[in-house]
């Protein structure tokens, strides 16, 4: 597999090409896969938690009332909301569509699974955004440092992905850790390993694609 170093120069060379933006700009890795038979189903929907933070955490929302909810909103959680708030979204499909996809993560009370799946499920599954369980008496400011820290990689039916590494105001070796990161976790997911990897591209967001020097045969 590619290393951190050679992450890192590509990385480097992504940000020093790109002129200079008046927004702060992602570092994206694209990832092109080979050797497998996407007509059989194959499909990847992984969390994976990142060694460095991002600049911009990702955005957790927690699904929980009483105790939990209390403790969730003293941790900061982007969003709290309630089984009588999730019960209010089921007659409004548009508001609930808009309340699902202003989250990337989210984290639930054991006790509220089955309103959320019955609520929301058919809104929440094709966006591989399911709730993770999150058990009583569970310490939620560690599960939302977790999931604050991670990004969700998802493929169905393609021979490509792309997820954030991180943002330009990183430094290069913390993307690249990152980057590597990433690609560790993809790698144990595909059928063939790194033999399943066709090429690996790095850009900002609106860059120019960097591409690996020696493509992965």
């Amino acid at each position: 597999m590619i290393n951190e170093s050679e992450l890192a120069k590509m990385i480097k060379e992504a940000k020093t090409v790109d002129k200079e933006r008046k927004f702060r700009q992602s570092v994206e890795m694209y990832v092109i896969l080979k050797d497998i038979d996407v007509k059989k189903g194959f499909a990847m929907n992984e969390t994976i938690q990142l060694p460095k933070k991002l600049s911009s955490p990702t955005t957790v929302c927690i699904m929980a009332g009483g105790d939990m909810g209390l403790k969730a909103k003293s941790a900061n959680a982007d969003r709290v909301i309630s089984g009588d708030e999730i019960n209010a979204l089921a007659a409004n499909k548009r508001e609930a569509r808009k309340f699902i996809n202003n989250y990337d993560f989210f984290l639930a009370d054991t006790q509220l699974m089955t309103t959320v799946g019955k609520v929301l499920g058919q809104l929440l599954g094709p966006r591989g955004k399911m709730p993770v369980p999150v058990p009583f008496n569970a310490p939620i400011e560690s599960f939302l440092d977790r999931f604050r820290s991670s990004i969700r990689v998802k493929v169905k039916n393609s021979l490509s992905l792309s997820c954030k590494v991180g943002d330009e105001s990183m430094d290069d070796a913390d993307l690249a850790a990152n980057a590597h990161a990433i690609l560790s976790a993809i790698e144990k997911k595909l059928p063939n390993g790194e033999r399943n990897i066709r090429k690996i591209v790095i850009k900002t967001s609106m860059g120019k694609p960097i591409k690996q020097a020696q493509q992965m045969k």
